[in-house]
């Protein structure tokens, strides 16, 4: 069988019998094994070293977990990952999710069950990596938003209002520069009544 989509592999697993089959099944597959690791230290340092799609993490391995190595791994050079563990155990699904695991597998996995598994690790991974864009892009906007709080000193006579540094503008220029707002002029129809009486009477 040879997947349509290859993805290029990194295997981290301390049982060398098991990397071989695992490997084995890749391949058959039709997938790129780009390297192999016997330790979570050894697979942290491969992800950031070599370009590869899926990472294929055992959770008991010597040096660091594969759940400390996971969550380095999504820290510093995300990917995809899942996880292979030889007990099937609740506990260890949630703590995978929280280290940013994308699947988990149940030790000597099958051909299928690793071509679902990684389907559906990279697919939330895609789904997570939007999240984050759309997230940054949203920080990035509110950062951008100027709000006015607290008290601003404002001149009984004329208007004009101070800014921190001391000194006066006018209030149009003041609230342009701290918020998102643009002035349209006018005039009201006091002032028109004031300062233009020969219209006031078709107001």
């Amino acid at each position: 069988m040879r997947a349509s989509s290859p993805f290029q592999i990194l295997i981290a697993e301390d049982d060398p019998m098991v990397m071989e089959l695992i490997q084995r099944i890749l391949e058959t597959m039709g997938h790129v094994v780009e390297g192999t690791a016997t330790n979570g230290r050894q697979a942290v340092e491969l992800v950031q070293s070599l370009s590869v799609d899926i990472v294929l993490m055992d959770i008991g391995m010597p040096e660091m977990d594969g759940l400390e190595a996971t969550r380095i791994i999504q820290e510093t050079c995300p990917k995809p990952v899942v996880l292979l563990t030889g007990h099937d155990d609740p506990e260890l699904v949630i703590r995978a999710g929280h280290v940013g695991a994308g699947a988990y597998l149940v030790k000597p996995p099958k051909a299928s069950e690793l071509d679902r598994a990684m389907a559906i690790a990279a697919a939330r991974f895609a789904d997570l990596m939007e999240l984050r864009r759309l997230n940054s892009e949203l920080q990035k906007a509110l950062a951008e938003i100027h709000t006015l709080r607290g008290i601003v000193p404002i001149c009984a006579h004329c208007k004009q209002i101070r800014d921190d540094k001391g000194f006066w503008h006018q209030v149009e220029t003041y609230i342009r520069n701290h918020s998102d707002v643009e002035f349209s002029h006018g005039i009201c129809p006091d002032c028109i009544k004031k300062y233009y009486p020969e219209y006031a009477k078709d107001l």
